[in-house]
């Protein structure tokens, strides 16, 4: 399977790269890519994983990748359908619904002291690494060698065991969604 990694060079992010440093055959993206360049490798590659910051409407273009504000967004949706999604930012779970688009995906995901803070939830830069950590690395360890749906109960697993301790993992564990592409209504 050929996977393109879009990940927006952006230090408060370098903990997903778990997820995707053991695939064999992929396409990193970190920067300075064109509008008309990230739709071809889009359509060339059969899996697309997404990460970084974002919001309901896609994940934010933080390194010049893409188009205007969202790398992922509106402009190239239509770029994604039929094939196998993984995206990884706050509030991915509005876009992919939204847009009826399968696959693995978070909500509202707290990876820093910050936004936790934001939420009310108290808590130490080590649970949030704690929690970040078990997640990149559970969903790298299983991304490609799984099916999605099987990565999505590896992970919900794993995570709801580190719930019992960490309030970030609980937190989380609830907002991590696997949608089949089975299930998605055609729009007519």
């Amino acid at each position: 399977m050929k996977t393109l990694v879009i990940h927006p060079d952006d230090r408060s992010t370098d903990f997903l790269r778990p997820i995707y440093t053991k695939l064999l055959d992929k396409t990193v993206l970190t920067r300075s890519c064109t509008k008309d360049a990230l739709l071809a490798l889009i359509e060339v590659h059969d899996q697309i994983i997404m990460l970084g910051h974002g919001s309901p409407n896609g994940l934010f273009n933080v390194s010049n990748l893409g188009w205007e504000t969202y790398v992922i967004g509106n402009w190239n949706v239509d770029y994604l359908e039929n094939k196998q999604l993984v995206s990884v930012w706050c509030h991915a779970d509005l876009f992919m619904e939204k847009h009826q688009l399968s696959g693995l995906y978070s909500g509202m995901f707290i990876s820093e002291v910050n936004e936790a803070k934001m939420y009310g939830i108290p808590t130490t830069q080590e649970e949030v690494n704690e929690s970040n950590d078990l997640f990149s690395k559970t969903v790298g360890q299983n991304i490609c060698y799984k099916p999605q749906n099987e990565t999505f109960k590896k992970v919900q697993d794993k995570y709801t065991d580190l719930a019992k301790s960490n309030i970030i993992a609980e937190y989380n564990s609830s907002r991590w969604y696997y949608t089949p592409a089975s299930s998605i209504s055609p729009n007519y």
